[in-house]
């Protein structure tokens, strides 16, 4: 009997809410297990696998201690497929606030004992530190295009992410565009499509969580919030907003202050 290809799920620094989009698959789940060994996945069960090897490796959040920083090398060279979920994974997250800011000072405000905590001064995406084969991008995934990019990998095929903006899911759903009929400063332009447009769909803007789409313009879109009347600095810092750290926006952020 040929043996089933083994999955298994790492959690760093995040709320767990992508891992809670693929137990959300609920049906689909239970037939996925069918096919493969579930391996390492704490968020569904007690069993731990932490020798490996694995055939395909899902991971979750930021590396934010040294700890981690270790221990996504090990996870690295135990895995044939290595696949980072969702924006703290792919971008470093919210958590990567304390990239600009003075994590000793934050500390002492936060915690009553700041000298327990032991922390990077940074947030950084699991690319930053080892080689990643695919990224599915949103906070949290989309469970629906988990499953897909799985489905594709048992197959031995190449996983279909989204390449477009999410402008083309606002025309799939014949939304009015909000930057253009009603000058609210949307990213949806530089952002990757996969989330169906969820906020422009309700009138609001979209903030990027999905990361950048595959050739994105951020310095233009910036342009056109300043038409729009966006203050300079308010347009940059929506370049920083969670999946703004990403190398594609950070560095026009960065470029754009210092012209300022």
């Amino acid at each position: 009997m040929t043996e089933k290809p083994r999955l298994a799920v790492f959690k760093f620094a995040s709320c767990d809410g992508c891992q809670l989009s693929i137990l959300n698959l609920e049906d689909e789940l239970l037939a996925l297990a069918e096919r493969v060994e579930i391996a390492n996945f704490l968020e569904a069960s007690s069993r731990v696998d932490a020798e490996g090897p694995w055939d395909v490796t899902l991971v979750e959040g930021s590396i934010t201690t040294a700890h981690d920083a270790e221990r996504i090398l090990d996870i690295r060279e135990r895995s044939r497929v290595l696949v980072t979920i969702g924006a703290c994974a792919t971008s470093g997250g919210i958590q990567a606030l304390r990239n600009v800011a003075d994590v000793e000072a934050w500390k002492s405000i936060v915690y009553p004992h700041p000298e327990w905590i032991r922390t990077l001064a940074t947030s950084t995406a699991i690319a930053e530190h080892v080689r990643v084969d695919h990224e599915i991008q949103g906070c949290p995934v989309n469970k629906d295009q988990v499953l897909r990019v799985l489905a594709r990998l048992l197959l031995g095929s190449k996983p279909d992410l989204p390449l477009a903006s999410v402008c083309i899911e606002c025309k799939r759903r014949g939304n009015a565009c909000v930057l253009v009929s009603r000058g609210v400063p949307c990213m949806g332009p530089v952002t990757r499509a996969g989330c169906g447009a969820i906020c422009p769909s309700l009138g609001r803007d979209c903030y990027g969580c999905f990361g950048p789409a595959a050739d994105p313009n951020p310095a233009s879109l910036i342009r056109s919030f300043e038409a729009a009347g966006l203050s300079r600095a308010d347009a940059v810092r929506r370049l920083r907003h969670i999946n703004g750290w990403r190398r594609e926006f950070r560095d026009v952020a960065d470029r754009l202050e210092r012209d300022a």
